[in-house]
């Protein structure tokens, strides 16, 4: 029972990665950048809801609104200032040391607002636990929400690339930019949709990333933000898919290679798979090798 116990407590934080996954990939397979702040958006998002309930006294799920509006708008906001005007730029490198200082700002400006101490996050889930096997396996109310979530965010942002208008323009711009500008499709406006959505779920990923580890400092969102990239890089960057599954294996291997191997060395071995699975598979799990015609 303990295995399962383990088992399902991976799938619920590879749920979370999956989510956060989704907003990487979905910029690289439009934008074909790397947005590295969007960790912090997580963050963000988290500090929201903490001080819309334990200041503010709001009921959880205004807050929670009120964090994905918030996150929505700073996500467009870091697109139109900071990499909307690099989006041309001669080298890549350009953007990316944009994406890292724009984490950095957002790390330094939560530090000036709430300074270094770490906040107890207010519990914002409180659906009781579900016993099975008389008593031997206990599933918390937070995992089946968040792996719920995780799969009904799935469900719905498919159906939104692929049977509404605004879908199939990411499509269009994901294959390429220039041909559905012709097309008359809004590049600009299209690319930050692809933020907006992406950041939104940022907020949602940090309501239940802090929900099951109720610890909140300026600092929250780096190493998930990390490992969602490495979960969206192991599933195939720019698959949607292929981040869902690639989180929740991510998800799996730590928190089994935490329980059976070393919980010291739980990164390494998240790092070292990731290493093997690329040697094997270079494009990722559903990634597609693309051929160049020079």
């Amino acid at each position: 029972m303990s295995f399962l116990s383990y088992l399902i407590n991976g799938i619920s934080l590879g749920s979370v990665y999956a989510i956060i996954a989704l907003g990487y990939t979905m910029v690289y397979g439009i934008a074909k950048m790397l947005n590295f702040a969007h960790g912090d958006v997580i963050m963000i998002g988290a500090y929201i809801v903490f001080t819309c309930v334990s200041s503010a006294g709001m009921h959880p799920a205004l807050a929670v609104l009120i964090s994905i509006v918030g996150c929505t708008v700073l996500g467009v906001a870091i697109e139109r200032v900071a990499y909307r005007p690099l989006r041309n730029a001669a080298s890549p490198l350009a953007v990316l040391i944009t994406a890292i200082g724009m984490s950095y700002l957002l790390q330094n400006v939560a530090l000036l607002i709430f300074g270094a101490n770490t906040k107890t996050f207010p519990e914002i889930l409180t659906l009781p636990s579900i016993s099975l096997a008389g008593g031997q396996l206990n599933i918390t109310g937070t995992s089946l929400v968040t792996i719920g979530a995780c799969i009904v965010i799935m469900i719905c942002l498919m159906a939104f690339i692929h049977r509404t208008k605004a879908g199939q323009a990411m499509l269009a711009v994901s294959e390429d930019k220039g041909a559905a500008q012709l097309m008359g499709i809004n590049v600009n406006g299209t690319i930050a949709l692809t933020f907006a959505i992406g950041s939104a779920l940022a907020a949602v990923a940090g309501v239940l990333l802090c929900s099951a580890y109720p610890s909140l400092t300026p600092y929250t969102g780096s190493m998930p933000g990390i490992r969602a990239f490495v979960a969206a890089v192991f599933g195939g960057i720019g698959s949607i898919p292929g981040a869902f599954i690639g989180g929740i294996l991510l998800g799996v291997i730590e928190i089994l290679g935490r329980a059976y191997i070393s919980s010291q060395l739980a990164d390494a071995i998240v790092f070292g798979v990731l290493i093997v699975v690329l040697l094997v598979k270079p494009a990722g799990i559903l990634g597609k090798n693309i051929q160049e015609k020079v």
